[in-house]
């Protein structure tokens, strides 16, 4: 029990320096964008973190912090490219531009209260499977669900990347602007970067869950993916997407919106 208080402790204080040191420099910006990228960026330094604390080595440690570790940095790299390259997320400007004026906010203040003070204890209620799972108890080889959760995280991070790869050529491409992306794994769910993501989560609670600890951090997955799903991942982008593309309505109709499945046919005339 003390080892876990400490472990939980220690991640504590990481997260709350990472985030400290992001709201300065954003603050200094004046762009809070990059926070997404500290979303994952940030897991991979707790598991890195409970690593080294917990003395690693085991199978069931090196799996969780390499594979978190693998999924944030191919992530947090590609959220940091996005924002040097779309500039400014139009949510955080908006969101900023709203608390000055409804509130007379500094822009200091508001990312604060806003954005950082509420995203950190959510990472750190997300990646309770790396954390939970590398302290010891019971053994530290992987048995059948732990080999099983390595096979369903590495899918998911193949899916994801797939996914934003697709999108990103789909993007660039000038004979595709403003049109609705329907091609590839976009055909089959309206968001698979989002199911790779939960794929990934899930992978890693089911290595977690050959232990006692790793079980209890099944709130982590839950709580990620009713965030993707229900507060600030599709709602959002849906309620943008619907108000600036008029042929999404009618995508929406025919695919998935979050587990792949074979579109509908279309509506006839």
């Amino acid at each position: 029990m003390s080892e876990l208080v400490s472990i939980m402790l220690l991640n504590v204080v990481v997260i709350a320096a990472m985030f400290a040191l992001f709201w300065a420099v954003c603050v200094a910006m004046r762009d809070c964008t990059p926070v997404d990228s500290l979303w994952a960026l940030g897991m991979a330094v707790v598991a890195v973190a409970t690593f080294v604390y917990t003395g690693g080595g085991t199978e069931r440690r090196i799996a969780l912090t390499a594979i978190c570790v693998v999924w944030a940095v191919r992530l947090g790299g590609y959220l940091l490219w996005r924002w040097r390259d779309h500039g400014p997320d139009r949510r955080y400007v908006r969101m900023m531009e709203k608390a000055k004026q409804d509130k007379g906010w500094g822009y200091g203040y508001a990312a604060l209260r806003l954005v950082f003070l509420l995203q950190m204890p959510l990472l750190w209620l997300v990646c309770l499977p790396v954390q939970l799972g590398q302290i010891p108890a019971g053994p530290g080889t992987l048995g059948v669900l732990g080999w099983i959760g390595v096979g369903v995280s590495v899918f998911g991070i193949g899916f994801e990347s797939l996914a934003d790869w697709q999108l990103l050529r789909f993007k660039k491409n000038p004979a595709t602007a403003g049109q609705v992306m329907d091609k590839g794994l976009w055909r089959y769910t309206r968001h698979p970067n989002y199911f790779g993501d939960a794929c990934v989560w899930w992978g890693l609670f089911l290595i977690a869950a050959e232990t006692p600890l790793g079980l209890l951090s099944v709130v982590g997955p839950i709580y990620l993916v009713f965030t993707l799903t229900r507060w600030s991942g599709i709602p959002t982008v849906e309620y943008r997407l619907k108000k600036t593309r008029p042929a999404y309505a009618e995508y929406a109709r025919r695919t998935s919106g979050f587990l792949p499945w074979p579109p509908k046919p279309p509506q006839a005339d």
